[in-house]
């Protein structure tokens, strides 16, 4: 082997990261998460160790305190997520109240449903009875006001889903005692429990499965 050969980098070497490259890149995972996500999820997907990773994180979470930015970096069920900051939740209200009045598509209706009956529901659950990809639609519940983060699941750290009041407004029901009785079309949530809380991102991947999250849902 040749002097060249022996100093040459290996093909499956990891290529250097540089500390501005690691923030870039884990600030932009976090715009597009919906849940809360892992320090060793983060070093995975960005090829890095898992310590430098916290330190970004909590880097990321003292600049942007310090920095007046309309958002947050928050650590929660171990991971971590971006929110609006809370002196701006007057003005995040008033946007969804102004912003969001288009009719609920079907798509969203059925999503809506599997809530309600089956609440406190992680979208991966809701994925699993419908056989679709739901993240688009249970973004647009929320913003609308239907649902809302209840908590996690305990050992997997998914972000949990229920109906608000304003469900029950909307609906002209005083609690959720009045729902028509469908619940027993629906699965258990013991069998809930046991599905793969990865399954909404097999769906998606899926590329026979038919999208959810697209045009249908936001019109």
């Amino acid at each position: 082997m040749s002097s060249a050969e022996s100093t040459a980098p290996s093909e499956t070497e990891a290529p250097e990261r540089t500390h501005a490259w690691v923030r870039g890149a884990t600030e932009a995972v976090l715009m597009v998460t919906d849940e809360p996500v892992t320090p060793v999820v983060l070093a995975t997907a960005l090829g890095v160790p898992e310590d430098r990773v916290r330190r970004t994180l909590t880097d990321l979470r003292s600049e942007y305190a310090s920095s007046s930015r309309g958002f947050e970096l928050r650590e929660v069920a171990g991971g971590w997520r971006l929110y609006s900051a809370p002196e701006f939740a007057d003005v995040v209200s008033q946007f969804v109240l102004e912003g969001q009045t288009a009719r609920l598509t079907q798509a969203a209706l059925e999503t809506l449903a599997v809530i309600a009956y089956r609440q406190p529901v992680s979208r991966g659950q809701v994925s699993a009875v419908r056989g679709v990809n739901v993240d688009s639609v249970v973004r647009t519940l929320t913003v609308r006001g239907l649902i809302a983060e209840v908590g996690t699941e305990p050992s997997s750290g998914a972000v949990l889903y229920g109906t608000t009041p304003s469900f029950l407004e909307r609906m002209g029901f005083t609690s959720l005692e009045e729902l028509p009785p469908l619940a027993p079309f629906l699965p258990d949530l013991d069998v809930l429990d046991a599905v793969d809380p990865t399954v909404h991102r097999i769906v998606r991947a899926d590329a026979g499965t038919p999208a959810v999250g697209t045009e249908e849902e936001t019109q």
